[in-house]
Parts: C-alpha cells; structure tokens; sequence
C-alpha cells in the first residue's frame, strides 16, 4: 500500500510540472529554475520510490540540501512575486507569509523521499 501511495505521490509531482510546463507558466529565468530544480528533486524521489540507483548518495545529499533550500527562498521571496504567471489573480490581497510557508507541507514527502535515499 505504501508503495502505491508513493507512486500516486510521483505521479501528481510530474503531471503537474509537466502541465506547467505545457501551459507556458515558466516564463522567467527563476520559473525556469524552479522548474529544473523540481525535476531533479523527482529523479531523487523516483529513484527512492523504484529503488533504482541513480548517481551516488553524494549527489542526493547535495541535492536534498539546496532543493529543500531552494523551496524555502522561491515560498518566501519569489511565490507572491510570480503569482500571475501561475495564473492566480495578481490585485488579490497578498498572502501572508505563514499561509505560503504552510505549502511547504505538500513537499515535504518529496524531501523525506530525498534524504532516505541520499542517507
């Protein structure tokens, strides 16, 4: 069962980057890195899921530090800033700052996935 809710887990992060991708929503140089950096976090991450050895532990160590970093900066600095290219209404009310960190939450399982397969 575990397996299976993995998979979906993998499956939900690579549609919907894919999708955006697809839709034109990266479309400045730090959407773009956002988005090579999500796709390296899910090799990681189907590398955990399918037990497959991708590249060596050291690799995935660097990788779970500066794409759970890297998530962090983009949540608190970049998320409001680029609201509108991900299609959220830009003269909303901004969001507080514990509402955009408390999305974190949906990566956490990615980075757990990162670490126990880095270490």
């Amino acid at each position: 069962m575990t397996d299976f809710l993995w998979i979906i887990y993998l499956g939900f992060l690579g549609t919907t980057a894919i999708w955006f991708l697809l839709k034109g929503k990266y479309k400045n140089n730090i959407t773009r890195t956002d988005f090579i950096i999500s796709i390296i976090t899910w090799f990681g991450l189907f590398g955990y899921v399918t037990e497959t050895p991708i590249l060596v532990p050291l690799v995935w160590k660097i990788v779970f530090v500066f794409g759970l970093l890297w998530d962090v900066i983009f949540t608190i600095f970049f998320a409001e800033r680029f609201a509108g290219d991900f299609g959220l209404e830009e003269d909303e009310e901004p969001m507080p700052l514990a509402a955009r960190l408390s999305g974190l939450i949906f990566v956490m399982p990615l980075y757990y996935g990162i670490f126990q397969y880095a270490f």
